[in-house]
């Protein structure tokens, strides 16, 4: 890049460049306002951060590419988080920086029940959840055996999402990540239970494993289904998968099973969101569908009361 020499506001040469980053320019943008927002000079900035005026200059000027450490450390030194310096969505405006204030610190309960408020005022809040039950949990949890049993107790539609994401594809899930990627296959998934919840009033949903990863869609389901998570050890999810004839996850057995326990540590907080919680490890499959429908029923007879 072909650069030139400018002064900065406090008389100083920096360099600069006639074809900057654009990213590189925001972030030196929120560096300048950030700092300006809290009345210091660069020079003060310098000294409380450790870092040189000359490497605050290249920074606010988009000069440059600031390593992690220094961007760190200037955050610190703003108060601020790394991410509202990066330039993260929920910094942009006053007021979502009033809110993220508000909820900091909160316990999650508390957050739990302003996102319920938020949707209700929002007008997300959905109508007739009972009547809609989606199966979260990890492939082998039991959730399209228990789901069809359930479905055709409540003598209610049986949806497999999976099988709707790939019928809206026209092509497998497989397919669908190899020839568009996971953002494209998130926006089926999406599109796909915004269907089930549009055509169907009454249903039992068993949901992909991952929905929960996105959560602009696990908070649809949340908000439109009563939703169960279906709980087993990873021993068993790993033997329910082989048994469906996936022999996939046991090519390296001791790092597969090392993988699945990370994936379930990591998406039970999500999980554990859900209305309602079963193991299906502790127990046949048949003693399993009845504390299940009994769970079911219970709920639903409590929010219909």
């Amino acid at each position: 890049m072909a650069s030139t020499i400018m002064q900065d506001t406090d008389g100083r040469e920096v360099g600069a460049t006639a074809d900057k980053h654009p990213f590189l320019v925001a972030l030196g943008e929120r560096a300048r306002s950030l700092r300006a927002r809290r009345g210091l000079t660069r020079r003060a900035l310098s000294e409380r951060a450790g870092v040189s005026e000359r490497h605050l200059a290249n920074l606010e000027y988009g000069v440059g590419n600031a390593s992690i450490l220094i961007l760190l450390q200037v955050s610190e030194a703003l108060g601020c988080s790394l991410a509202e310096l990066l330039g993260d969505e929920t910094t942009r405006t006053p007021e979502a920086l009033l809110l993220r204030g508000l909820l900091s610190g909160r316990e999650e309960s508390t957050l739990q029940r302003i996102r319920l408020a938020v949707a209700d005022i929002l007008g997300e809040a959905g109508n007739g959840k009972a009547s809609r039950i989606a199966l979260v949990g990890l492939r082998g949890a039991g959730k399209s055996t228990l789901g069809r049993l359930l479905a055709e107790t409540r003598q209610s539609p049986f949806v497999e999402l999976s099988a709707e994401i790939e019928q809206l594809a026209g092509c497998s899930i497989s397919e669908i990540h190899a020839l568009y990627g996971q953002e494209s296959y998130r926006r089926h998934e999406r599109r796909a239970l915004e269907e089930a919840i549009a055509r169907h009033p009454r249903a039992v949903i068993a949901t992909p494993g991952g929905l929960v990863s996105d959560p602009t869609t696990f908070h649809l389901l949340l908000t439109h289904c009563l939703t169960v998570w279906l709980r087993a050890d990873p021993v068993d999810h790993m033997e329910r998968v082989r048994a469906q004839g996936d022999m996939r996850p046991m090519a390296d057995s001791k790092e597969a099973m090392h993988d699945l326990e990370a994936i379930l540590a990591d998406r039970s907080q999500f999980y554990a969101k859900s209305d309602l919680q079963l193991d299906t490890s502790r127990q046949p499959l048949a003693e399993t569908f009845r504390l299940l429908d009994q769970l079911v029923e219970a709920s639903t007879e409590t929010e219909h009361a």
